[in-house]
């Protein structure tokens, strides 16, 4: 029984540590801010986490799984409507980690484990969206050339890398509240699936056009 306690303690830890670096932004929150919001002490938050960089790279680790569980599902995609649910949980993937996008850059600069990780992270994306955009192709849906699949894969990935900045600079003060979480994920859903348009046939426009105009 007491073995339990420790991790109970080290992921209520995390979990906290997420909801407010995603609020405020992760150079915002000190370990203090994060006892005080505990109510532990900060030498119980050092006992599970020494120093602020190891809640960062254990929750990177958390979004890392998260997202490479979701990548290796591309080959599952046959239709459209997969598409769309396999970019919608991906952007909520983003979304539920949106510190890391929120200061990818300052991030990147002040941890060389976290850089050499997220290069893998955008090079499963890459992939993962080829194999998509082949498996569409493949279907009949779309119709593009390998160099069209590697150019649009590349976009998409730029996209779900920078969508959280773009959203952030429209709107400083709202963009990164938990309520806009849904609207932001439709948004970039419909702005990568738009990526597809010039590619699709006619019974494929039918289809994306239900999915822009009927999801949210």
């Amino acid at each position: 029984m007491a073995k339990k306690a420790p991790r109970r303690t080290a992921e209520r830890i995390l979990e906290t540590t997420l909801e407010l670096f995603n609020r405020f932004g992760e150079p915002n929150v000190s370990t203090t801010l994060i006892s005080n919001e505990l109510g532990i002490s900060p030498g119980n938050l050092y006992y599970h986490y020494p120093a602020k960089d190891e809640l960062v790279n254990a929750l990177f680790t958390r979004y890392k799984a998260a997202m490479l569980e979701l990548l290796v599902s591309a080959p599952e995609v046959r239709h459209l409507e997969d598409a769309w649910f396999f970019i919608h949980h991906l952007m909520e993937r983003v979304w539920a980690h949106r510190f890391i996008y929120r200061d990818l850059n300052d991030l990147l600069s002040r941890n060389r484990k976290m850089e050499a990780e997220m290069k893998e992270v955008l090079q499963h994306k890459d992939t993962s969206f080829q194999v998509v955009l082949g498996k569409l192709c493949h279907e009949g849906v779309l119709r593009m050339t390998e160099t069209q699949r590697q150019g649009a894969a590349q976009q998409m990935v730029i996209l779900t890398t920078w969508w959280l900045s773009y959203a952030y600079v429209l709107n400083p003060r709202g963009a990164l509240e938990e309520d806009n979480g849904p609207a932001f994920t439709a948004q970039a859903v419909r702005s990568m699936l738009g990526l597809c348009t010039p590619h699709i046939g006619s019974a494929g426009q039918k289809q994306i056009d239900q999915l822009l105009s009927g999801r949210s």
